[in-house]
């Protein structure tokens, strides 16, 4: 690949963060939809599940039609830009969030669900191009530290969507309303001006071009290597259990046995499953840095403990404490691990079952915590699994990329298998769902990452 990056890259890395920021915050959103899309159209978990079927649903459709498309006829991101394929998926988006206004004027859920799948096929075309793009508009020398910055900036979106997004739908915008879907076209109607603000802005920038001189593998030749066809199946588990858990969260501490907690309340928990992803991210990075052992040990300890402190301050310390514990069961779990990305992955994948059984078998903080701390270990898994996924693919790496973003789709599929569970065997049961994707994950960590047969 070859590029000729402006001299000037910050107001262009300034915007293309906040993209990962909202791109972040939108995709967590969803979470504090279903609980309101069950008020509004009574339904029960399993239609309020469609939401994350239609959205996540969206990515398989949309990175189906993008391989096959790519794989006849080449990279069409290639052919259009990196630019121009951002701005389209901000389209895309825009329109998808547009739609929700039409949606609560005639009060359609279906109408919702359709504006969720184009919100889909827009964030697909931004999975697509955001990545490599940001990594091209500046010094080839500092792209990977503005793309860890760019992917903590979409975790910090991921962290605090429930608390502002529970703010906004729940409280803010619900007040006085009797019409129970103003406090949902508001909020997306705010989203699409946002989607746009920021495709107009893109456009008008100057960034850099390049051109892209890798051949595009015909077929399925990808299929040949083992650990990428266990890892397709591996990649499809954790984003379903991922989103599965995430979705169910609001309703699984608002039962009566677990917190009792109104929707609002429940949201800002919420918060703390999905910036645990954050908080283990972050020490995640520094253990595969390159930085002397006694400086890596000291940063691992410290940012446990600044999060311990931010946490104290925000909600109190008796959750900090609670949280705390389960941030040293974390660190303890990355040196077990040694550091590297299948034994990190088959620890976490055993300490999460651990935690899920404990949570079903018990009710009150212990449940509440065991599955609140679920996002500290999700933390390293997309990546490590995708780096062991596409470990030794050589000229198929594009195409195995492809077909991993396609595995995108358990986050359409399995949280609708946990809603039909709660249906039938209650919320606080149905935890037993994503038990068998985390099962499966440990033995990708064990055995299934290895390039040989097995």
């Amino acid at each position: 690949m070859q590029n000729q990056a402006k001299n000037n890259s910050l107001f262009p890395s300034i915007v293309l963060t906040a993209l990962f920021f909202v791109w972040g915050f939108m995709t967590v959103l969803n979470d504090i939809l279903i609980p309101k899309m069950k008020e509004i159209f009574h339904l029960n978990h399993t239609q309020a599940m469609l939401i994350q079927f239609c959205f996540f649903g969206a990515y398989f459709v949309g990175s189906l039609i993008y391989f096959f498309i790519s794989s006849s006829i080449g990279d069409p991101i290639n052919k259009i830009g990196y630019k121009n394929g951002i701005i389209i998926g901000l389209i895309f988006s825009a329109i998808g969030t547009f739609l929700f206004y039409p949606a609560a004027e005639y009060i359609s859920y279906p109408i919702f669900l359709s504006g969720l799948f184009v919100l889909g096929l827009g964030f697909t075309l931004l999975q697509i191009a955001a990545n490599p793009y940001i990594a091209i508009i500046g010094n080839p020398d500092t792209a990977s530290s503005r793309l860890n910055l760019s992917q903590a900036f979409n975790s910090l979106g991921t962290t605090i969507a429930p608390i502002i997004g529970g703010f906004l739908i729940f409280d803010y915008f619900a007040k006085g309303q009797s019409d129970l879907t103003y406090s949902v076209k508001i909020p997306y109607l705010i989203f699409s001006l946002i989607f746009v603000s920021l495709g107009l802005i893109i456009k008008f920038i100057k960034l850099s071009d390049f051109t892209n001189h890798d051949n595009i593998e015909k077929g399925l030749g990808a299929l040949k290597f083992p650990q990428l066809r266990f890892g397709i199946i591996a990649i499809f588990l954790y984003v379903g259990a991922e989103v599965s858990i995430g979705s169910m969260m609001i309703s699984f501490l608002g039962q009566k046995e677990i917190a009792g907690l109104p929707n609002t309340s429940a949201s800002h928990y919420l918060a703390l499953y999905w910036g645990g992803l954050m908080i283990g991210r972050f020490i995640g990075a520094i253990s595969l840095s390159k930085f002397t052992s006694l400086t890596k040990n000291l940063i691992i300890f410290t940012i446990p403990l600044i999060s311990f402190f931010v946490i104290a301050q925000y909600y109190s310390y008796e959750i900090a404490a609670y949280f705390g514990i389960l941030m040293i069961i974390n660190v303890i779990g990355f040196f077990i691990g040694k550091f590297t990305a299948n034994s990190t992955l088959f620890v976490f994948a055993l300490i999460i079952i651990m935690l899920l059984i404990t949570s079903i078998l018990n009710t009150g903080s212990v449940a509440m915590w065991c599955v609140i701390g679920i996002g500290l270990f999700n933390s390293i898994m997309w990546s490590n699994i995708f780096t062991l996924s596409i470990s030794g693919l050589g000229k198929y790496t594009s195409q195995g990329s492809s077909l991993l973003v396609m595995a995108i789709l358990g986050g359409a599929l399995i949280p609708e298998l946990q809603g039909f569970v709660a249906d039938n065997i209650g919320v606080h049961n149905s935890f037993i769902v994503p038990i068998l994707s985390y099962i499966y994950l440990a033995f990708y960590g064990a055995k299934g990452y290895r390039s040989m047969s097995l």
